[in-house]
Parts: C-alpha cells; sequence; structure tokens
C-alpha cells in the first residue's frame, strides 16, 4: 500500500483511493497464481510487462481479444456471488484468439465500480486469476475505477483483454476445408456468457426464486445454472493442435450456431448439422419454455449446449475426439462441411 496517500477532498466527492490500494493488496495472492516464464514483474507499474519465448518461431503472430461479460453481471449481483464472473471475462477472450490457432500469453482486466468494496474487487479478480490459470495466461496488469454518480454503489462492470501468439504458418484460416469434414462439438458448460439480456426478461430475475433447487437443473437452483462460468477451451485444443489437422474453430458465443459457425467456413461451403446429435442442455429447454422462443431464435442465441465447433478431417475424426476426452472435454460429431450456397443448415 502507498503511505500518505489520501484525500478527503476525494473522499468527499465519492472515491476513497485507499480502498484501490487495499483491493490490490488483497488481489496479490491470486495474481501470483497465475505468472508464465516471460511475465516476472509486479502488478502495480505503470504498465504490464511480458517477455514472449519466440524460439522455434518463423513468423510470431501477435492475436489479441476483449470482451466483457455482459448483463451476466446482473445475475451475480442479485446472488451476490463475485467469484466466478472474472472466470467468464478471460473465457470470452481467449476462447476468441484460440480460434486461430493463437496460445493466449497475458490477460489485463478494467472493473469500474460505484463503489470500491476491496473484498468484492478480491473476488472479482479470483475469478480472472482462475480463468487465467485454466487459460495457461499470466495477469500482468489492470485497472479499477471508481465511478460513483455513473453506476449504482452495488455494481460493477467487468471487461478484459489478451493476446497471444502464433506461428503464422500454423494459424487456422479455414482455406484448407472441403466437404466431407467433419465438424465436432465441444460441450458448454451452460448458458456462458451470452444473451442474458433475454434470459433475464424470461424468468424475470429481478423476482425470480433464484436459490431453490431445481430438479430439472439437476438440484442447482436457477441462480447457480445461470451463473455457471463460460469453459475455457484454450488446452484441450492447443494440444489438439499438435496431433490433428484442424481446418476450423468457431466460438459459439452471441448470434448462437448461425452467426458464429459460418464464420470459420470458407464461400461455396457449409456445416450441415445433424440437430439430433445435439446434447442441448437442461438450461435451454427452461429459456425456450420461459419465454416461448422458437428453436430458430434460440439457436440464433445462445450455444445450446456447444460451447465450440472444431473442423477436421474425417481420418482425423477418431483421434481428435480422444485427444479432447483425454483432456476431459465432451467432445461429439454434429455435422459434416458440404458443398452450398447455404453457410449452414441445422437439419
Amino acid at each position: 500500500m502507498i503511505e500518505n496517500s489520501k484525500s478527503e477532498a476525494y473522499a468527499a466527492a465519492g472515491v476513497d483511493i485507499t480502498a484501490g490500494y487495499r483491493a490490490v493488496e488483497l488481489m496479490k495472492k491470486h495474481i501470483s497464481r497465475t505468472k508464465t516464464p516471460g511475465a516476472d514483474t509486479e502488478v502495480g507499474g505503470f504498465g504490464g510487462l511480458f517477455e514472449p519465448d519466440l524460439a522455434g518461431m518463423k513468423q510470431p503472430i501477435l492475436v489479441s481479444g476483449t470482451d466483457g461479460v455482459g448483463t451476466k453481471l446482473k445475475i451475480a449481483f442479485l446472488m451476490n456471488k463475485h467469484d466466478t464472473i472474472g472466470i467468464d471475462c478471460v473465457a470470452m477472450c481467449v476462447n476468441d484468439i484460440i480460434c486461430c490457432g493463437a496460445q493466449p500469453l497475458f490477460f489485463l482486466d478494467y472493473i469500474a465500480c460505484g463503489k470500491n468494496v476491496p473484498e468484492v474487487i478480491e473476488q472479482i479478480v479470483k475469478g480472472v486469476c482462475d480463468g487465467c490459470v485454466q487459460a495457461g495466461a499470466a495477469l500482468i496488469g489492470g485497472e479499477t475505477a471508481e465511478h460513483p454518480g455513473m453506476m449504482p454503489e452495488d455494481e460493477y462492470d467487468l471487461a478484459g483483454y489478451t493476446t497471444g501468439i502464433v506461428d503464422k504458418a500454423k494459424m487456422i484460416d479455414n482455406s484448407r476445408m472441403k466437404a466431407g469434414d467433419v465438424i465436432i462439438a465441444l460441450a458448454s458448460s451452460g448458458v456462458h456468457s451470452n444473451g442474458f439480456s433475454l434470459v433475464r426478461k424470461v424468468f424475470d430475475v429481478e423476482n425470480a426464486d433464484l436459490t431453490s433447487p431445481v430438479e430439472r437443473l439437476g438440484g442447482k437452483s436457477l441462480g447457480e445454472a445461470l451463473l455457471e462460468p463460460t469453459r475455457i477451451y484454450v488446452k484441450p485444443v492447443l494440444a489438439l493442435l499438435k496431433e490433428a489437422d484442424v481446418k476450423g474453430i468457431s466460438h459459439i458465443t452471441g448470434g448462437g450456431f448461425y452467426e458464429n459457425i459460418p464464420r470459420s467456413i470458407p464461400d461455396g461451403l457449409g456445416a450441415k448439422i445433424d440437430r439430433s446429435k445435439i446434447r442441448v442442455l437442461p438450461i435451454f429447454d427452461l429459456i425456450a419454455e420461459a419465454g416461448n422462443v422458437s428453436e430458430r431464435d434460440m439457436f440464433n442465441t445462445y450455444n445450446m449446449g456447444v460451447g465450440m465447433s472444431i473442423v477436421v478431417a474425417p481420418e482425423d475424426a477418431e483421434k481428435a475426439l480422444k485427444i479432447l476426452r483425454d483432456y476431459g472435454e465432451d467432445a461429439y460429431i454434429i455435422g459434416e462441411i458440404e458443398e452450398s450456397t447455404e453457410k449452414i443448415t441445422i437439419v
């Protein structure tokens, strides 16, 4: 903590800078868990430093991604549970850059809050650090900003940023994809971090029972199911890339199947998805029923139980499934690539 740094005038305006110092002290033990080779400096300087290992790379390409958690934060506020939302923030960034084959190197977070409560900030950052450990990325910096008068004292917003690296020759760019290639699904953990404006509307979450066990959710409460953190796919996908010919990867986020899967498919080809193969999670059935949402809209909004799709050559399919399952992923085939003017069909 910085000694003798206190402003009575600033505190009277609603900003307690000493709370910020206290929050940093509380989060340091969590940040230390994320350190990787190349990340040797202490958090708290003006910039986050990282020394990448470029050995063996002929043409290293940096790949960056940034995202937030959206209105899923409202569920965290209502549940007064803040220790997993940071995992979502990391996941939304690192799962994006792995789609082109990039290994995440480091992460930075940004928290804006109505009032800096150090113990709450610590819990948020703990989640960020948990996500960084899962992704193999170092948390090398961040920012907490107190915004009195702009947002309620008991609310905050959370965003993050990651940079990864990949050798240009190993980038995934869909140029080798062809008809007959197989589409593999990696199961999601739940709603992940998209479509929560609709979730909040259909369940009327401000007035709903978020804490009682729900049989259809395996005994979890509605609040627990909705807060289930986004699955991070970095380590299994990196392992797969070393052993199999991966031709395309899609992170299924906002826009669901119809927006995200086509982003990894070149013109002249399309994804033919077998609807009967998709293992839809119970939470999505509840959303559809509570809001009378059509199946088309559900697949155009949510991941429906598939957090990531991977395209491989048919001869690599069994090997790919084994590698992914060995890393604990629920991986299974949901379709194939075909010659088509439609980028995606679900039949």
